[in-house]
């Protein structure tokens, strides 16, 4: 039997399975080419059915129970992050207006705030009234954040491959959670280079008439993971940058020919395949050069 993978598809196919079926979810963009012009649900069925024959054809793995709920604390973390950051920018922008502006950073927003929770402000009393409430979303958000990086934290904690993962340079327990709850124990990919092009790591390739031509990431798959990835390479090539005394030679010869947000994704790239290995293998994480 096969879906699309899609909303509630991994509840469904973890329910035909449970009556026995043999489901495979078939990506959505690797259907669309087999739907005959007008889109039908019976043109769709049909399409399904085409795909899901073709014999290279890799079906999505259906997440448990464990890993979608897994997902949904990560995804409910990254909504009120980006909340978080949506409410600051607006408070910025309403109060630049007024000529009031400060420092990048969070110690710049504390002289915003400090000033809106002053007895005189020295602003309209219309602007106050508004972005207290404003900060008094902030307010909630911030412990909310807090509360559920905890939960992150004490179920890497608890777990003896997350801890491995969360050792590993440019991961911790961020990443390592998100990267469990995306694709379990990764064995449904059969490398460390299919897990980073999985991510949208690996080179885009563009080739005909036998001349090979690559570009940029692809930056297909999982974005999440591919940020989560960037930001600790980010880190990692900041420090490599500053204290090359502590660098690895890979780090300081890529930095030497590249330029600095190369280097990063190539990092990035480096460090997934490094987790694939970590993940799959079952042993420690090893420092290489």
């Amino acid at each position: 039997m096969a879906l699309e993978a899609c909303g509630t598809s991994h509840y469904w196919g973890r329910t035909l399975r449970a009556l026995g079926h043999e489901v495979r979810l078939i990506p959505a963009a690797y259907v669309k080419p087999f739907v005959k012009r007008n889109k039908t649900d019976a043109r769709d069925a049909a399409a399904i059915c085409v795909a899901a024959r073709r014999p290279d054809m890799r079906p999505v793995a259906i997440k448990s129970e464990a890993q979608q709920a897994s997902r949904a604390l990560e995804r409910s973390r990254e909504l009120m992050v980006k909340q978080r950051t949506q409410l600051m920018n607006s408070l910025r922008a309403m109060l630049a207006e007024f000529g009031v502006v400060a420092a990048q950073g969070h110690r710049g927003f504390a002289e915003l705030t400090a000033r809106l929770r002053s007895e005189n402000p020295g602003l309209p009393e219309t602007l106050v009234a508004a972005l207290r409430i404003v900060l008094a979303q902030l307010d909630s958000l911030t412990p909310a954040i807090e509360a559920m990086e905890d939960r992150i934290k004490a179920v890497v904690k608890a777990d003896p491959d997350l801890r491995r993962l969360a050792r590993i340079p440019g991961v911790g327990f961020i990443t390592a959670h998100a990267v469990a709850s995306a694709v379990g124990d990764g064995r449904q990919s059969g490398s460390a280079r299919d897990f980073a092009a999985w991510g949208g790591m690996t080179p885009r390739e563009s080739s005909s008439a036998g001349k090979r031509r690559t570009r940029g990431v692809s930056r297909q798959g999982e974005s999440r993971l591919r940020k989560l990835f960037a930001l600790g390479a980010a880190t990692l090539m900041r420090n490599a940058r500053s204290r090359q005394d502590r660098a690895t030679p890979w780090q300081r010869g890529i930095l030497a020919r590249r330029p600095m947000k190369v280097a990063v994704m190539a990092q990035a790239a480096k460090t997934a395949r490094i987790v694939w290995a970590v993940l799959t293998s079952g042993k420690e994480y090893a420092t290489a050069a």
